[in-house]
């Protein structure tokens, strides 16, 4: 099993890529780095930088200098870092890891791009009143879609061994701003509404798929509008569970729910065909359903992961076949849960699809070495390809020497 660290462009620029190269594959036993090559926006603590501990990073940048030739005619271009001014630090991290024999994998925030949804805000998720919804770009947007796969093309002829594609399907209504304000009560299911995108895009998936869609807006407008009014609404006390909402507008959303799911299965899909004609490298879809479900505390309760991959039009058995492997984020701190989360992913993928693991040696999913060696063992059992740690520049220097312990079976000195 491979282990890589995930990175941002900033760790190797201030520390230095020899530098950091040199303590991930000594101290933490990695093979590869996983470099963020487009990000969102971001405010983070760098624990061990030497030039900034507390960063807001450029939202939406690419952190390498693209190919114009890749976007030649595209209406989406690509925002380029101020990291590329003086050097392209993709370009370097490679030559660096060249030189150490180890691996590259470019990690990508797709959809979810604040600076992108800004600039062309007809292009981002449209709720069903046509409020756009800047923080994300619609999956069935024809120039997100060009955009993505002119991105991952790009990324896939500079010799990457792959890219994992976060964010490739739809986000809910609470996801990705600062300063996110409702003083209406709104429960899970009146937000699950709200997060749905009625873009002319999806409506006319719909209509493809047999959906009425301008009814089924209608609906969701009138639901929502009688919460926004203080009125009852039969909808307001449901669960969130895919059987139960499907059955709402007389079965109508339930065929929205299998068209998202078709939307994102098909840009899986057609990333993957642009990555395997620019060059060697892997398409990875993730699913960030774990990340959902334990982000804030590592103490995922309730189903396991995968049965909430829908929420965001994922697909797990569907998405993984177009694709050439799945990541998924265990994010817990018990690792039964792990074991039982994995175990479910391992279950729905085809023979042939790798999997990848995203894991965190660092609070609130571990509290030490000890907590952290049970996750690696039980990612290692599953078959897991890659165990990518979670994050180099985030946690401390010394939770590196957890991630090696673990590889070698020994304590951390």
């Amino acid at each position: 099993m491979q282990t890589s660290l995930f990175m941002f462009a900033y760790d190797l620029v201030d520390e230095g890529y020899d530098q950091v190269l040199e303590t991930v594959q000594h101290r933490a036993g990695a093979s590869a780095v996983t470099l963020a090559c487009s990000y969102h926006h971001a405010r983070d603590v760098f624990p061990h930088n030497p030039r900034r501990k507390v960063r807001f990073l450029e939202g939406g940048a690419c952190f390498f200098r693209p190919d114009p030739g890749r976007y030649a005619g595209l209406r989406i271009q690509p925002q380029v870092s101020r990291l590329t001014d003086g050097e392209d630090p993709l370009e370097r991290c490679l030559a660096a890891a060249q030189r150490r024999g180890m691996a590259v994998r470019a990690w990508t925030t797709n959809l979810h791009n604040t600076a992108l949804g800004t600039r062309y805000p007809d292009a981002a998720l449209q709720n069903a009143f046509g409020d756009p919804y800047i923080t994300c770009l619609c999956p069935a947007n024809p120039d997100a879609r060009a955009y993505l796969c002119a991105l991952s093309a790009d990324l896939a002829q500079r010799g990457v061994q792959a890219i994992l594609l976060e964010s490739i399907g739809y986000h809910g209504f609470d996801h990705g701003y600062h300063h996110e304000r409702t003083f209406v009560p709104l429960s899970p299911a009146i937000r699950f509404l709200l997060g749905l995108c009625f873009c002319e895009h999806c409506c006319a998936a719909m209509r493809v798929g047999g959906v009425d869609a301008d009814g089924l807006r209608r609906f969701v407008c009138h639901e929502l509008e009688r919460v926004f009014d203080g009125a009852s609404s039969t909808v307001e006390h449901l669960p969130v569970e895919r059987d139960v909402l499907g059955e709402l507008a007389g079965g109508e959303l339930g065929g929205l729910l299998a068209v998202r799911c078709e939307v994102v299965r098909s840009l899986v899909h057609d990333i993957t065909r642009a990555v395997h004609a620019a060059g060697p490298a892997q398409s990875i879809a993730m699913d960030m359903s774990g990340a959902a479900l334990g982000y804030a505390t590592g103490m995922p309760a309730g189903p396991l992961a995968h049965t909430r991959a829908w929420e965001d039009g994922l697909d797990v058995p569907a998405v993984a076949a177009a694709a050439d492997g799945l990541a998924v984020l265990a994010y817990a701190r018990d690792p039964a849960r792990v074991q039982a989360d994995l175990a479910a992913y391992r279950a729905l993928l085809p023979p042939d699809r790798s999997l990848t693991v995203g894991v965190r040696p660092m609070p609130p999913d571990c509290l030490s070495a000890e907590s952290f060696a049970p996750k690696a063992a039980v990612i290692a059992s599953v078959g897991a390809a890659s165990m990518d740690v979670y994050h180099y520049g985030l946690m401390r220097r010394q939770q590196l020497d957890w991630v090696g312990a673990a590889r070698h079976g020994a304590p951390p000195a």
